[in-house]
């Protein structure tokens, strides 16, 4: 028996406990993580994770095996079969960059390394370790070929491969101000011409085109560069030796002086392959001065002064003739040859002691006589200078007067016009207020002439309603104005109480008397409203002036009416 149930086999057709299922979970749960655990391995196994500024050299385990004549393993034959080794193939030559790759360990292995770095002030070259020898003649390698590579890294990071490829720092190329760069191509063909000095441009031999100042990426192996110094320089007649030459009466002269020059930037590499001494290095200075001025100063120096007297180099004007003439010699013999002479001075020259005296005092004399000229050409332009002053000042003095006698008259002028002006603006306005004034008075004359006409109007009227009125009473006026006076005070009166004398007593006593007949009252005119026409004379009062005559008033109503008097008398 078995000592657990556990742990009894199954009969045929007799199913296990349910108790003894989580064994064949915790089984199927270990060979999950164990399939999980060979995936991880076998995926760690196969990646490649490569670093920033890393790289990967790729190299095959199983494959073709490399042939006598292979160093490297070339690319696959055919993409598909694969040699061992250190491959070549691939975009960076079996190199891989920053990321992540899967390969198959068993086929492949790599090696992780840092890529090259150039540093700013570095250029790199390429050197090709593997390939085909380079045949005679030819220095920088072509693609496939072992040996140097035209190609010139810059600053940078580079990937490459160790085994392939080897890489070499040097420095650049830097040409400073006051510099030119004389370029040697020590690749390429051969020259045409050999026996010329500057050769065809991509010829091996030296280029006539010149670097200016600046950095140049250039490949050593294939070009060199010798820096040629442009700037002015100075040269001592009197270096390596006196410089003395007799003269034409036969007097020994000893001169000195100085010579400023430069090489001509345009003939820079045709002095430079002329004059360049392989123990100066790249300077041809020296070689300058020893080949060219030394000998061209000297010889122009004792021809030039051979044709004149010892007294005629203590003379200024026969001195400074003769440095013009050497100048003038000199530049033009020195620019043939690719100086450019900037300047000679003579800082001394030595006759002999025997004429230095007698001729330094006759040009001493002349000096004196030559100052004295001098001071008398200045005192006469002082004198003309102070004539030029007083007549500057005259002038100025006059042009005032004129420029204030012009102002003058022409402010008078403008206060006259204004004045003018003034003037016609007010005759324009009198003008006006006249023409206004007349206008006015116009007005005023035809509107009294229109009242007037009223009142005559009015008055004919009225005289005419009392004409038509005195007619009732058959012309007889104070029978009319009884009537009137009753009808006024007949209403008005109830008892009246006084004697027969007396103001009032008076007044009704004009009215009982009788009156002579009188001429009838004149016509109203020749208005026919009343029916007819009356004849009638008019007596005018002697012995009162109406107030029409009064001076000053208007006929009033009753004044303007003349006196009738009727030819009956009626009570």
């Amino acid at each position: 028996m078995y000592a657990f149930d556990e742990e009894r086999p199954a009969l045929p057709g007799q199913r296990l406990p349910a108790r003894r299922r989580p064994r064949g979970v915790m089984v199927l749960g270990g060979l999950l993580l164990l399939g999980l655990g060979l995936v991880l391995a076998v995926y760690n196994s196969c990646k490649i994770d490569i670093g920033t500024a890393q790289q990967a050299v790729l190299i095959r385990r199983e494959g073709l095996e490399l042939e006598p004549d292979m160093e490297l393993a070339p690319p696959p034959r055919d993409g598909r079969a694969y040699y061992k080794g250190v491959q070549l193939g691939g975009p960076n030559g079996g190199v891989l960059t920053e990321g992540r790759y899967f390969y198959n360990p068993y086929y492949w292995s790599w090696e992780i390394s840092p890529q090259f770095v150039v540093p700013g002030d570095k250029i790199g070259i390429r050197i090709a370790l593997s390939g085909e020898d380079l045949p005679a003649g030819q220095i920088l390698a072509q693609p496939g070929q072992k040996g140097i590579l035209r190609e010139v890294l810059k600053p940078g990071r580079y990937p490459y491969n160790p085994y392939a490829e080897a890489i070499e720092l040097h420095a650049p190329v830097t040409i400073a101000a006051g510099f030119r760069g004389v370029v040697t191509l020590l690749a390429g063909p051969l020259p045409k011409d050999p026996n010329v000095f500057l050769v065809e441009e991509g010829e091996r031999g030296v280029q006539s085109k010149t670097l200016e100042p600046g950095t140049y990426y250039l490949n050593p192996y294939e070009t060199r560069v010798s820096m040629v110094d442009c700037r002015s320089r100075r040269f001592n007649l009197g270096q390596g030796g006196e410089m003395s030459f007799l003269s034409a009466d036969g007097f020994p002269i000893t001169l000195d002086g100085v010579v400023e020059f430069r090489v001509l930037p345009a003939k820079v590499a045709e002095m430079f392959v002329k004059y360049n001494e392989d123990a100066n290095g790249d300077a041809i200075d020296e070689e300058i001065i020893a080949k060219i001025i030394m000998p061209e100063s000297r010889s122009l120096c004792r021809v030039g002064g051979s044709k004149l007297s010892g007294g005629q180099f203590i003379s200024g004007d026969d001195r400074e003739k003769f440095q013009t003439d050497l100048v003038k010699s000199l530049t033009q013999n020195c620019q043939k040859q690719g100086i450019e002479i900037l300047a000679v001075a003579i800082t001394s020259i030595k006759p002999p002691d025997d004429i230095a005296q007698p001729v330094q005092q006759r040009e001493v004399a002349k000096q004196k006589l030559a100052q004295f000229r001098r001071e008398k050409l200045q005192q006469l332009s002082e004198a003309k200078l102070k004539v030029e002053v007083v007549l500057a000042e005259q002038k100025k003095l006059v042009v005032e007067a004129g420029q204030e006698v012009v102002e003058k008259t022409t402010k008078a002028e403008q206060e006259q016009q204004v004045a003018v002006t003034l003037s016609e603006q007010k005759l324009k306005v009198a003008q006006t207020q006249l023409e206004a004034a007349k206008d006015k008075a116009a007005a005023i004359l035809a509107k009294a002439e229109a009242d007037a006409e009223v009142i005559k109007f009015d008055n004919a009227a009225e005289a005419a309603g009392l004409a038509a009125q005195v007619s009732a009473f058959d012309g007889d006026g104070a029978a009319m104005a009884r009537n009137m006076l009753l009808g006024k005070l007949a209403p008005s009166f109830r008892t009246i109480l006084g004697n027969s004398e007396g103001p009032l007593m008076n007044l009704f006593s004009e009215f009982t008397k009788q009156h002579d007949k009188s001429r009838p009252l004149p016509s109203a005119g020749p208005s026919t409203r009343f029916g007819g026409s009356h004849t009638s004379t008019s007596i005018s009062r002697p012995t009162e002036p109406t107030a029409a005559n009064r001076p000053g008033q208007s006929p009033s109503r009753s004044d303007s009416l003349p006196l009738a008097t009727s030819e009956e008398n009626k009570p």
